[in-house]
Formats: structure tokens, C-alpha cells, sequence
């Protein structure tokens, strides 16, 4: 057996439990080896009945005195009822009373009690409930007594249908076992590191993650692991930073265009952190370097003001600019602001976009290899092969995170390393800016400019509801536009939460005589605009919707959101759907129905009511769920992370960031014998060449 084989290969594993486990990523016995323990449970002593207290896990191992399966034989659904007595007990003494016993239930058991005999011995495991001095185990796990997979501090694994504890379990032991130690993983980390920092190896590592000998033997591989994974990010972003450092600029503006030329024509202000972002990517585009530069702007900031100027420069240096939406419907609404404000500059606006007639997109694409369009605005058709620039110099991409790194580079690859500016509306806790970025070019627009309407957030529960949508009700009479967003799109059986399609039928009645439509990820793009552009228009009152709407086009008569079973998204998302109202003159109202009760839950709507400042938000969020893929980190071209956490482990990080500087001060291509297995994971963790371009 090697790690390279498919996990078919496994005696047991036909095709459901392949397909579950591709499901969870797991194509191979590396991937399965990768797979990490979420927690553990201590089970390495037995704990006697009579001592048992209510509410904690605990193993026991008893006697089964008497067994009782109820419920009709032909069904699947009956009761497995056991008197377990306790084994200790009866050793010491010879005999048990009720004190040292405690009754055991399964549901659905049919096939559970085959697996039990009356008379032998068993170890269960799982939480102790006590009614009535009744002492009482539901649904534990249990094995004859003695077996391995009950006893010591037993690996708790992240499961999906199909797959349970002890099939992992049972599949660990099994590599632990067949793979040889010429098989088993290479060592990435230089042993110069290993040796400073007393780390482990890597096999020590791995075969004591998922059963461990001791809880030092545990926190060794622990350390071993987060280190290992730290050090491939970290060494990976500093790579892709120089190489960035190290691209001449191809591009330079002319000095003697002021870009503030532009800005003086706008019927506003600017905001002191707008002419600040514009001033750096102003330095950026004369400079001896390709800009690389992205721009973190909370919702109605003013991101787009910004990417204009820049256009500017571009086109009146003698240069093409591009700007790419992840819909056709987003790419409109640029092209409209595009063109009326860069137009009384004599710039040349043009739209690509998919829906196209074909002898329009003909034109086009002529018009833009001839150097007649100035400013391309479109969606993905942008990066087509058959689209041609003549001089591009600038690519903008807006919600960066909606493309896929193929279609990023593709967009990048239309000009002579063009200067690239990266627009996200996706607040990214400072925190861990520091940690994803480090050198990189951010500018944050930490500012909302003056005179922006009140959104009033509004907590409510399900008793109010009929309330709440009243008050709707009266705002759609007064001529306003409302969304209502679900954590769903059709009904689930294991999630207690309302719907997209059920909140559909029940508003489609609930507001009869006036315009209620449907709008879900699920949907075909051009279904989607269609939709977006009927709201738009005014044609819709009521636009039900998943998060499909998170980023969409500005309806500025939209002055209701309601965010049905609030309580299931992050906060930096309800913040994100909260942004989509706001956008005219009236006051617009958010509101959170939250049908749970969790203090966590409690925590979101206060922080939702007292602040609109994504960043706090996005940092609140961070401390109440952690990092994980909360941010979107893959969104901004970091690999997952299994076993690091960005915030607890942030001593390891620094320290990792030290060794990693050290690494490619001395060797930064990584092609030395000590260092190329660690280029090799480097390249494999970030799907190919690490790189923080578009």
C-alpha cells in the first residue's frame, strides 16, 4: 500500500463510501492520511457507575443484565433498551446492585442489537444523563470490551453521510499499519529548522495526531504540524512578494497628467482616505515597479471614485484600462458610471459582455485591438482569447474573490505585466491582514463620506413576525422596494430554518397585489440579471433571495432588508447584506429575525445594531468564530489551512516568519537539496507557482 493509491484500494470501500469520501476531498490514502482529528476524547480509564454525575462523557465497561427491543420487527425504527451492570463492581464484590447499574438505549436499532449478546461484557461511550437518581447512556458508542478503538485518547475525525468514527478510525489504523516507512511522508521542513526549533519529524507527527501515545507525545505533533503548515504559507506569500518587488514597471504614466484633474469635476468631496488611496496608486503607476496593489473599501465607501481616477491616468498617459464584474448585471452598472463621467473627458467606454449579439461583439472586439475603446468594461468575455488589446496598462477587478485564479491570470496576461489594482468590498480583519499581506500593497478606505442615509438595525424575533411584516407591508405601499434573505434555497431536513422557496410561497400570499419574485445561486446567470434588473427597474416590490445578493448593483428605492433566520450567517456577512440598502435618500431599515437563543447569536445582533463599520465587524466576527475560511482567505489566494489557526497561533507565526526570511535570504528559489522539498509542497499548496497577482 502507498499513499499514492486511491482509497478504493481499501477492503471495504466500494463505491458509496468512495463517493462520501470525495466529498470530503478524500481521493487518496495521503488525503486520508491528511485527515486530522477535530478533537479527542479521553477514554484512557474506565469510570465506575455509582460515581457517574450528569452531563459529562464518560467510558464504561459493563455487564449487559437485560435486553429489550420494542417496536414492530418489520420496521426499522425500534428501541434497543440494555440494564448494563458494572463489571468493576461485580469483581470486587460478586454481585451489582441499582447503585451500579445504568440503562443504555439505541434508536432505530434493529441491526444494533444483533452486534449485542445478553451476558457479555461491552465498553460504552458517551454523555451520562441522570432523571430521578435514573441513571441513563442514548445512542453511545460502544464495542466488545478491551477493543483499541474504545480506549486510550480516541481521535474524533469530521465526518459526512456515509462515513462514520469508526470507519476513519478503522482506515488510520489500517495506514498506520501497510504504509512502509520508505512510503510514508517526505520530510518538507529543513532539518537546520527542525533541529532549532525541536520539532519532530514528520512521520512521529502523523502517527501521533491521530493516536497519540500521551498527551505530550500530542501537543509534539501538534506543534509539528501547525509549524509545518505555517512555514509553507508564509515562506510561499514572501516568494510571490519578491517576485512581485521584482517586475519593472512596463507601463509608467506621464508625470505631467494630473490625476487630480479628474476629481475636481465630481458633484462631492472626496474623503481624506479616498485622496489618500488615489495618491498611492498615483505613485505606484510612475514608479520603477509594476503596481500590485489591492483596495479594501467598506460597502459605499466610495472604491469606484477611486478605480475612475485611475482609468484616468491610465487613458490620458496613452494607455488601455480594463475593469472586469463577476455579473453582467454589475458590469452594466460600471459601464453606465463609466462612461457618463470618464465620457466628458473624451475617454471611450465600451462593454463585453456574454449576451452580446455576435455582429456587436465583432465591433467591439475590432474597435478594442484597434485602440479605439479606451475603457473596457465587461465580465469574464473580457479574458477571452479572441479579446486583443492594443496598449492595456491597467486591469481592475471588482470583488476580486468571485473569479477563479485561471480567469485572474488570463485578465493579467492581456498586456505587458499591466499594473493591477484589486477592488473588495469584503472587509478583512486588520489582524489578519498583517498575517495574509505582510509587505504587500493595501490601502484601506477607512472612511464613509458625509450626508450617507441611516440604516436602523433592527432585532426581532418570530413572535413579531407577522409585526415585522407589516411594517413592510407599509413601506412598499409608500413606494419602496424591500429584500428577504434565507440561509437556504430549498427546504432541509437536517436544518431547522426557513427557506428561500418556502419564504417565497408564504410572502407570494402574505403580499398579494403587489410584485413578489425568486432569485437563488442556483439559477442561470442570465435568469439571475434578468431578475436583478426587474428589481432594478422597480418592477419587483419584494425580492426573495439567498446570498446570492451579497454583491450586487446599487437599487437605490430599496430601504428594507430582512434577514430571516439571522442567527446562521457570520457577521461580516449580515454586514455585506446590509449594504445593499442605503443607497438613495430615505432611511432604510435592516432587520435581523433571529428564531435562536445562543449567547453567540446575541452577541451578532448588538454588534450588527451598534456599528456599521465593516472592519470592527469583521474583527468581532473573527473573535467569536475564528478564522477558518471566515474571510474568504482562499478568496485572496491563501491555501487552507487544517490544523493552524491565524489568531491562536500567531507566537508560532511570528516565529515562523523569522525562519521563513532567514530560508530565502540564503536560498530564494529553494532549489538546495535541504530546501527543494519544501519549494515542492510550496507549489502544491498553492495549486502551482504561489502568486498574489489578480
Amino acid at each position: 500500500m502507498k499513499l499514492s493509491d486511491t482509497v478504493d484500494t481499501i477492503s471495504g470501500v466500494g463505491p458509496k463510501k468512495q463517493q462520501a469520501l470525495s466529498r470530503m476531498g478524500i481521493e487518496t490514502m495521503q488525503d486520508l492520511l491528511y485527515l486530522f482529528p477535530r478533537e479527542y476524547q479521553d477514554r484512557s480509564t474506565c469510570s465506575r457507575i455509582s460515581g457517574l454525575t450528569d452531563g459529562i462523557s464518560v467510558l464504561i465497561r459493563g455487564r449487559v443484565m437485560l435486553s429489550s427491543l420494542t417496536g414492530s420487527p418489520y420496521r426499522r425504527k425500534q428501541t434497543l433498551r440494555l440494564l448494563v451492570s458494572d463489571v468493576t463492581v461485580e469483581e470486587e464484590s460478586g454481585s451489582a446492585d441499582r447503585e451500579n447499574m445504568i440503562e443504555v438505549i439505541f434508536f432505530n436499532a434493529k441491526f444494533i442489537a444483533k452486534s449485542i449478546r445478553k451476558g457479555e461484557v461491552y465498553d460504552f461511550y458517551g454523555p451520562v444523563r441522570i432523571t430521578n437518581g435514573k441513571k441513563q447512556m442514548v445512542h453511545p458508542e460502544f464495542s466488545e470490551s478491551g477493543k483499541e478503538d474504545m480506549e486510550g485518547i480516541v481521535p474524533v475525525y469530521p465526518l459526512t453521510a456515509g462515513i462514520s468514527q469508526r470507519d476513519i478510525r478503522k482506515w488510520q489504523r489500517l495506514l498506520k499499519s501497510e504504509i512502509t516507512d520508505e512510503d510514508m511522508a517526505e520530510e518538507v521542513i529543513p532539518g537546520k529548522l527542525l533541529e532549532e526549533n525541536n520539532i519532530c519529524g514528520i512521520n512521529y507527527a502523523l502517527s501521533n495526531i491521530h493516536f497519540p501515545g500521551n498527551g505530550q507525545k500530542l501537543k509534539e505533533a501538534r506543534y509539528r504540524l501547525i509549524y509545518e503548515e505555517l512555514l509553507v504559507m508564509q515562506t510561499g506569500l514572501m516568494q510571490a512578494r519578491s517576485r512581485n518587488l521584482a517586475e519593472t514597471n512596463e507601463c509608467k504614466t506621464d508625470p505631467e497628467t494630473d490625476i487630480w484633474e479628474y476629481t475636481e469635476v465630481f458633484p462631492y468631496e472626496l474623503t481624506n482616505a479616498q485622496k489618500r488611496v488615489i495618491a498611492e496608486i498615483d505613485k505606484d503607476m510612475m514608479s520603477e515597479r509594476t503596481m500590485n496593489r489591492l483596495v479594501q473599501g467598506d460597502v459605499g465607501s466610495g472604491k469606484t471614485a477611486v478605480a475612475e481616477a485611475a482609468l484616468y491616468k491610465t487613458v490620458k498617459s496613452g494607455y488601455q484600462g480594463a475593469m472586469m464584474a463577476p455579473t453582467e448585471i454589475l458590469a452594466r452598472q460600471h459601464y453606465r458610471g463609466l462612461s457618463e463621467n470618464l465620457g466628458s473627458f473624451g475617454i471611450r467606454v465600451g462593454l463585453l459582455t456574454g449576451s452580446m449579439k455576435a455582429s456587436e461583439k465583432k465591433q467591439m472586439l475590432s474597435d478594442i485591438a484597434a485602440g479605439e475603446i479606451d475603457v473596457v468594461v465587461g465580465t469574464h468575455a473580457i479574458i477571452q482569447p479572441e479579446v486583443v488589446f492594443e496598449k492595456l496598462a491597467l486591469v481592475i477587478t471588482d470583488e476580486q474573490h468571485r473569479f477563479g485564479v485561471n480567469q485572474r491570470e488570463a485578465f493579467r496576461n492581456k498586456g505587458s505585466m499591466p499594473h493591477v489594482l484589486v477592488m473588495t468590498a469584503t472587509p478583512i480583519p486588520r489582524t489578519l491582514a498583517v498575517v495574509i499581506y505582510g509587505d504587500l500593497d493595501v490601502s484601506v478606505i477607512d472612511e464613509m463620506p458625509p450626508g450617507r442615509p441611516e440604516i436602523q438595525t433592527i432585532p426581532c424575533d418570530d413572535k413579531r413576525r407577522d409585526r415585522m411584516y407589516d411594517f413592510v407591508r407599509d413601506q412598499i405601499k409608500a413606494g419602496r422596494q424591500a429584500y428577504v434573505v434565507a440561509p437556504l434555497i430549498s427546504e432541509s431536513e437536517e436544518l431547522d430554518a426557513l427557506s428561500a422557496e418556502e419564504l417565497y410561497d408564504d410572502l407570494k400570499t402574505r403580499f398579494k397585489g403587489f410584485s413578489v419574485e425568486l432569485i437563488h445561486g442556483e439559477m442561470k446567470p442570465a435568469e439571475k440579471d434578468a431578475v436583478m434588473e426587474r428589481f432594478y427597474a422597480g418592477n419587483i416590490d419584494v425580492l426573495v433571495s439567498t446570498v446570492v445578493i451579497e454583491v450586487g448593483i446599487d437599487v437605490p428605492n430599496a430601504t428594507v432588508m430582512v434577514i430571516e433566520d439571522s442567527e446562521r450567517f457570520g457577521l461580516a456577512q449580515l454586514h455585506q447584506l446590509r449594504g445593499r440598502i442605503g443607497r438613495g435618500k430615505e432611511k432604510s431599515y435592516c432587520i435581523l429575525l433571529n428564531r435562536g437563543s445562543s449567547k453567540i447569536a446575541e452577541e451578532r445582533t448588538r454588534i450588527m445594531k451598534e456599528s456599521r463599520d465593516g472592519f470592527y465587524i469583521a474583527e468581532e466576527d473573527l473573535k467569536l468564530r475564528g478564522p477558518g475560511e471566515l474571510f474568504g482567505l482562499k478568496q485572496h489566494g491563501i491555501p487552507d489551512l487544517h490544523m493552524a489557526d491565524l489568531i491562536k497561533h500567531i507566537g508560532v507565526l511570528d516565529k515562523v516568519r523569522d525562519d521563513a526570511r532567514g530560508l530565502l535570504e540564503e536560498d530564494p528559489d529553494l532549489k538546495s537539496s535541504e530546501n527543494e522539498k519544501l519549494g515542492q509542497r510550496i507549489k502544491s499548496m498553492f495549486g502551482g507557482e504561489a502568486s498574489l497577482r489578480i
